[in-house]
């Protein structure tokens, strides 16, 4: 529930405008033990999706259990440096309070003590395997979100504009109701202030399109070989269709 309810929510009010809507988003992170992933999404993710600098962007042929251990790590220090960077050009320590760090560990620390006060030892082993559960569902949907889709390089230098043709789409009613339309990804990284309600729903000459819906996919793609024989062909004719002129996809992500 934390993973796949908790966290569909947090991620549509870390997108809002409002300070309290905001930090709803960083209680139900809180909760799965993962506050930094308000700046990782919004600060980088959004920034840099299909490109080397985006963590969660995972690459053609990259499976899930080299994805998941690697993206761990590299989405803590990604965000960290970014808030960081962002108090430096205020010439600010990144020990200062507007860190929101302070926020986020300290939520994480809160609901541990609450787990430990409720159970004891048992009750934060119990608290801490269900928050691994919860980014476990988490970081299947970004690995099914972009895989293998990148942007391209322009001749500056510089990414393209991000389009809706770098996310994977779903079109599945059920699923986009459980979600809060959270399959309508490629809408939703093109018109980022869009609120779930509005996000619509591109067809396949404007976004790629998944065979399924979220939780059949992200299923799928515990089973690599499964998951590569279904989704390799599909990135092969995303590139063939957006990026015809592009023939060494190494230099592009």
């Amino acid at each position: 529930i934390s993973g796949a309810v908790g966290i569909v929510f947090a991620h549509e009010l870390m997108h809002q405008k409002t300070r309290i809507e905001r930090f709803l988003s960083d209680l139900l992170m809180g909760m799965s033990l993962y506050g930094h992933f308000r700046t990782e999404h919004v600060l980088v993710h959004h920034r840099h999706v299909g490109t080397r600098k985006d963590a969660v962007t995972a690459r053609y042929g990259e499976n899930f259990y080299k994805f998941f251990i690697r993206v761990i790590p590299e989405c803590f220090l990604s965000s960290w440096n970014t808030e960081k960077e962002l108090l430096q050009k205020k010439n600010l320590p990144f020990w200062d309070f507007q860190n929101p760090f302070f926020i986020y560990f300290g939520l994480m620390l809160f609901f541990l003590l609450l787990a430990i006060l409720i159970g004891g030892i048992l009750g934060a082993v119990c608290f801490f395997i269900q928050a691994l559960v919860a980014v476990l569902h988490l970081e299947v949907v970004n690995y099914i979100e972009h895989y293998g889709l990148s942007r391209k390089i322009l001749k500056n230098g510089k990414y393209e504009f991000v389009q809706p043709h770098h996310s994977w789409n779903s079109t599945y009613k059920v699923s986009n109701w459980v979600l809060i339309n959270l399959q309508r990804h490629s809408d939703h990284h093109f018109k980022p202030a869009r609120s779930f309600p509005l996000l619509q729903n591109l067809g396949a000459t404007k976004a790629p399109q998944l065979p399924h819906s979220y939780p059949a996919m992200g299923i799928l793609a515990l089973f690599p070989s499964a998951w590569m024989s279904i989704m390799n062909p599909r990135v092969s004719r995303w590139r063939e269709m957006f990026y015809p002129e592009i023939t060494d996809w190494k230099q592009q992500i």
